[in-house]
């Protein structure tokens, strides 16, 4: 019953990871998050504002069914398969308190950033707006986002997606040691 609450080995989860871009790369399908978001657009009619959204989105709609099931599955992991809180190293617990946050060890995310009291301030808000503006425009400028660079790309052997995939890195590292200190 404790392989239910653990993680899946790497011989288990690389294997099918790897079985899965087998299967979209033979099918002519690229994996990746970001482009679910152009499709929802394009359905909910930004086509007729924006060329970019102007496609047959009806050829894409497999990629919902991706975003449903990431929904699906986080569900069912959280609810089900989630006994406890993940437990967090006590220097980055120290680190977190330094910043005020001090509901590590006892939720899956951090309340103090991710509750409903903090997004309805001004600061948690703008938050909010400028990191999914930010997302979303830097998925859109590297081509892909994270999850397409790193698993598709790679697998794929792109240079561009290994290029953006350390630029990935870099911008996690600066964001976390130089950006998010000053936020809070």
């Amino acid at each position: 019953m404790d392989f239910i609450y653990s993680t899946w080995p790497w011989y288990v989860a690389g294997p099918l990871i790897a079985l899965t871009m087998f299967l979209l790369m033979k099918m002519g399908k690229k994996f990746g998050m970001s482009s679910n978001l152009r499709t929802m657009c394009s359905i909910g009619g930004a086509g007729k504002f924006v060329d970019f959204f102007k496609f047959d989105w009806k050829k894409d709609i497999w990629n919902l069914y991706v975003v449903a099931g990431v929904i699906l599955g986080g569900f069912v992991a959280l609810q089900f398969l989630s006994p406890t809180a993940p437990q967090i190293n006590p220097d980055v617990v120290a680190q977190l308190q330094e910043l005020g946050i001090n509901s590590t060890n006892s939720a899956f995310l951090p309340t103090e950033l991710f509750s409903l009291d903090s997004l309805l301030t001004i600061k948690g808000f703008s938050i909010l707006l400028i990191g999914g503006f930010l997302v979303g425009f830097g998925a859109r400028y590297a081509g892909g986002c994270t999850s397409g660079h790193a698993i598709s790309g790679l697998s794929n052997l792109q240079l561009p997606s290994l290029i953006a995939v350390v630029g990935f890195f870099i911008g996690g590292l600066v964001m976390v040691h130089l950006i998010f200190p000053l936020i809070f």
